[in-house]
């Protein structure tokens, strides 16, 4: 059985994003259980997959999904910025395309010892690579309460950011998810508990983005994608809350535009060379799918194409 066995984000779109790319060699820098890598490979016979992902039960569950596909998936264990030692490593020079599947997986959130999830009570975890030794305990229990409040507000917009930051500090030691949601519940105003759905829910977001260096590393990782891609070749990114797609609208308005610096309505003359352009595709997935799949109903897609 596949531990990783989810619906992927917006397949179908996918599909069709890297349908006209030249080919080669897509990466699919966040491997997941393989469901996406599994979809490009069948709609293409003339592409084949370098499959990344720092979770390591992620690589062996995708391993065996794709492992009809022999040896045109190729699959390392490495986080998604580490681009060109994981193509040094597989003999790769070039990319189709790349894909970035952001956030965590159905898997992760489900399986309550892995510590994602305020819905189960496990240790304080939040790793997606459990190899590393840094996890949401060593953030809860040792942060100020500055920390926190900063943690709380750049990577969730959490409004009650201090008041939650002080209650953990006061509450320490704090071992289980249990706990955290608890004392997370307490310190928000009961009128906004009653909106919004789980009152934890964004310190969550916001403890785990944290732990992994999620939205650190992930610049880098675009510009890396792109400096890769072939012309012709797509980067496309499925972001799903505000912080992530910021980062990559952002990146991308940086890469389309060269880093131009003129004033805007004017011709350039400041020397700067357009990386990519914008592609147009379904931003979101459609009413079927986040009925099917209420995970996706947050789900935003950017497509861009080497020039």
């Amino acid at each position: 059985m596949n531990s990783f066995a989810h619906d992927p984000v917006m397949v179908d779109e996918i599909v069709e994003v890297f349908r006209s790319v030249p080919s080669g060699v897509v990466l699919d820098a966040t491997l997941g259980g393989g469901g996406h890598s599994s979809a490009i490979l069948d709609s293409r016979d003339d592409v084949s997959i370098l499959g990344l992902d720092r979770d390591p039960a992620a690589i062996d569950a995708a391993g065996r999904r794709l492992a009809s596909f022999g040896a045109r998936a190729v699959l390392q264990h490495r986080r998604f910025d580490e681009i060109d030692e994981a193509m040094d490593e597989a003999g790769v020079d070039e990319l189709s395309g790349a894909l970035f599947d952001l956030g965590v997986s159905s898997h992760q959130f489900d399986a309550a010892e892995r510590g994602f999830s305020y819905r189960h009570d496990a240790p304080l975890d939040m790793r997606m690579d459990p190899t590393e030794s840094w996890s949401a305990a060593d953030v809860v229990n040792s942060a100020s309460i500055d920390e926190l409040t900063d943690i709380l507000r750049s990577y969730a917009d959490e409004r009650f950011a201090r008041r939650i930051a002080e209650a953990i500090v006061t509450s320490r030691p704090i071992a289980t998810t249990g706990e955290l949601a608890e004392i997370v519940a307490s310190a928000i105003p009961a009128p906004a508990r009653r909106r919004g759905g789980h009152p934890a829910k964004r310190t969550f977001q916001a403890l785990r983005i944290e732990v992994n260096r999620e939205l650190d590393v992930l610049p880098i990782a675009l510009d890396r994608a792109v400096a890769r891609l072939v012309s012709g070749g797509r980067v496309a990114v499925l972001s799903y809350h505000s912080g992530e797609d910021r980062i990559v609208k952002e990146r991308f308005r940086h890469l389309e535009t060269g880093g131009c610096t003129c004033p805007a309505g004017l011709p350039c003359g400041c020397g700067a060379v357009a990386r990519v352009r914008r592609v147009r595709v379904a931003a979101r997935p459609g009413a079927d799918e986040q009925s099917r799949n209420p995970r996706s109903s947050s789900a935003r897609l950017r497509v861009v194409e080497a020039v």
